[in-house]
């Protein structure tokens, strides 16, 4: 893949490798951890990761980087390099690490919400981890999502120059701590609610064919009554 491709993909390479430490630090990894890392990349977090693991499975989609941390990483003998894309597999695993592509943020939450794991350390852009915490108004299905499966923390901040080539953007990294495994099924019925998010809860109920009296909008909804709605939905 070409590195413009890559950079219309969002994969912007961190180099950092105290920030990679970091990041690895904050996962607290022990022995008896199976760690998951989506997007091997150029691999600085990966042999990081296999230092305080049991194992650590790290699936990266890309020919070439994957052909690359085949050589790079052929002497470690805990890890298992895949050729995948990582959110189509289904491995065990109990802690997370991962610098993602941008692009990618939204899907790795809903993949998280869905898995069932400890905890969780990843990298993404400052606006979407803003948008990770909005209520009132503002509220969104994926903050929806997040907030009722995990325990949000912020790590750092991560300036734009800490990646090659550098984003127009700036990056945090955030561990979340799993309070709630949600179904494939909630997670698309909390999605399909927001696209009728200007009708008052009422008339989204009769789009699912259920009746709730209520004049409420999903705005002037908190997180887990979105939750319980949607549940009520399905």
């Amino acid at each position: 893949m070409s590195k413009s491709k890559r950079q219309r993909l969002g994969q912007h390479f961190l180099k950092s490798q105290s920030i990679a430490r970091d990041m690895v630090d904050a996962a607290n990894i022990t022995k008896k951890d199976i760690v998951f890392e989506i997007g091997t990349g150029r691999g600085i977090l990966t042999p990081l990761l296999c230092q305080n693991a049991k194992h650590v499975i790290s699936a990266e989609a890309d020919r070439d980087l994957y052909s690359e941390a085949l050589v790079s990483f052929a002497d470690i003998e805990n890890l298992d390099l895949v050729r995948a894309n990582g959110f189509e597999i289904a491995p065990k695993f109990s802690v997370f690490v991962s610098s993602l592509p941008y692009s990618k943020s939204r899907q790795a939450i809903e993949y998280l919400a869905q898995a069932s794991f400890s905890r969780a350390v990843i990298m993404v852009q400052k606006e979407f981890a803003d948008k990770l915490g909005y209520e009132g108004k503002a509220i969104r299905a994926i903050s929806v999502i997040a907030n009722h499966a995990f325990e949000i923390e912020k790590i750092m901040d991560v300036g734009r120059h800490n990646f090659e080539p550098p984003p127009k953007v700036d990056s945090v990294v955030l561990r979340l701590r799993k309070k709630a495994v949600l179904s494939e099924k909630l997670v698309r019925t909390v999605n399909l609610l927001f696209s009728y998010r200007r009708k008052t809860i009422s008339n989204i109920a009769k789009k699912f064919g259920k009746s709730i009296q209520s004049e409420k909008r999903l705005e002037e909804l908190g997180s887990d009554e979105v939750i319980r709605l949607a549940k009520q939905l399905i």
